[in-house]
């Protein structure tokens, strides 16, 4: 027997039924901040994602060769390429540009739960917005879309000045450890690693600046930035719009691009691997041969949102009909299921020449209502509209049929 891939997943109707629920609303939602939809391809150049990241990065995706020798990789992610599309097709357009998008990534990595090597991603990207406001939106719509698909998180936020203002001194290499170590959450580490390399000085302002939980606490311990002033104001829109938030100044990211205000969103239920969101400022469009262009965004891993709902998740209930007829009321049955899809209702037909005794049973097993069509009914051009569940019938005209179906 052929198995499916280790890392993918087959989606029974009920699962895809409630994936596609959750992302129409998070999309709905996404337009109604003025953000629209794109799609790029599955697979591009593989310097798209190592022009940045580096060569290391190629242990983690799925890569390549096509048969003209050019080196491929399924996209292990969706920013870079929405960047690509911005500086390849996007940049006459009126700014700031506004794009969201839902598909697939590919990346070779030890699945578990909630982790995939196929896995789906609900993200958005704001390009050429160079503001608070801008910054604060952003913020505002990854957590209105969590809020949307009804999960339970926690939103943090922090900034890439506070940590670049405390380590300014060091050399690029311990600044990548240290953010290293904070990125995994290992503040004793980093600690050890400064005193390791004589930094003894800055093992206390280090500690303080991780525990720090308001700005007042952050600036205590950095002093007056130049970003400063922008801060207040992006952290004033957010209380404006009644945003809760915690400040957490230890938020390094592991991503390098990121550049200014930086933000995750930890689901509860999901164990050790409980991000949900990861976001922030960066700058990538003058990489792939365009301008420097201020921009923020974030994505979703949609496959976590699914695991935080879980079977909570909204599908609204829909009746369910199956049409019983006998031989002689075909062509009725199949008037009337015309007239109930035309009208939004499931209808089902018997597809397998079965009796009525046995299309009844069937109707039992996976159906609300049958739709029973006689001899009698075919005459008087009705339905006999049967509750599956408490037994009870009723005789009524198409039209009262599909007004009692669609008023349930």
């Amino acid at each position: 027997m052929i198995q499916k891939p280790r890392g993918t997943r087959d989606m029974l109707p009920d699962e895809m039924e409630r994936r596609r629920e959750i992302e129409a609303r998070m999309r709905a939602r996404a337009r109604l901040y003025g953000f629209r939809e794109i799609a790029t391809p599955v697979f591009e150049e593989l310097e798209l994602f190592t022009i940045r990241s580096g060569e290391g990065i190629i242990n983690e995706m799925y890569v390549f060769e096509d048969k003209g020798g050019r080196s491929l990789a399924l996209r292990p992610e969706l920013t870079a390429p929405a960047l690509r599309m911005y500086v390849e097709e996007g940049r006459s357009l009126n700014k700031p540009v506004k794009w969201c998008y839902f598909s697939d990534c590919f990346r070779y990595e030890r699945p578990q739960k909630g982790r995939y090597r196929q896995f789906w991603q609900f993200g958005a990207e704001l390009i050429g917005a160079d503001s608070a406001m801008g910054d604060a939106e952003v913020i505002i719509l990854g957590y209105d879309l969590l809020r949307t698909a009804g999960v339970k998180f926690v939103l943090r936020i922090g900034h890439l000045s506070f940590m670049r203002t405390l380590l300014a001194d060091l050399d690029d290499e311990d600044k990548k450890k240290i953010r290293a170590f904070l990125d995994k959450r290992e503040e004793e580490t980093a600690v050890s690693h400064l005193r390791r390399i004589g930094l003894d000085d800055l093992c206390d302002p280090l500690i303080s600046l991780c525990s720090a939980r308001t700005l007042d606490e952050v600036f205590a311990v950095i002093g007056e930035i130049p970003e400063a002033a922008r801060i207040r104001e992006m952290f004033s829109i957010l209380d404006s719009s009644g945003i809760p938030y915690e400040i957490n100044p230890a938020i390094a990211r592991g991503l390098d691009y990121y550049t200014g205000v930086v933000f995750e969103c930890f689901a509860e239920g999901l164990g050790a691997e409980n991000q949900i969101l990861g976001g922030g400022a960066y700058r990538l469009a003058h990489l792939f041969g365009g301008e420097d262009t201020p921009s923020a965004g974030f994505a979703i891993g949609f496959d976590r949102v699914m695991v935080a709902v879980g079977e909570e998740s909204w599908i609204p209930w829909q009746p369910e009909v199956i049409i019983v007829n006998t031989g002689e009321g075909r062509d009725h049955a199949l008037f009337v299921a015309g007239e109930f899809r035309a009208n939004g209702i499931i209808t089902m037909t018997d597809l397998m020449d079965r009796s009525f005794s046995a299309q009844m049973k069937a109707a039992g097993k996976s159906a609300d209502y049958a739709v029973i069509i006689g001899k009698d009914e075919v005459k008087a051009g009705t339905v006999t509209l049967k509750d599956m569940k408490t037994g009870t019938q009723e005789m009524l005209t198409v039209p009262e049929a599909v007004r009692k179906l669609i008023s349930l």
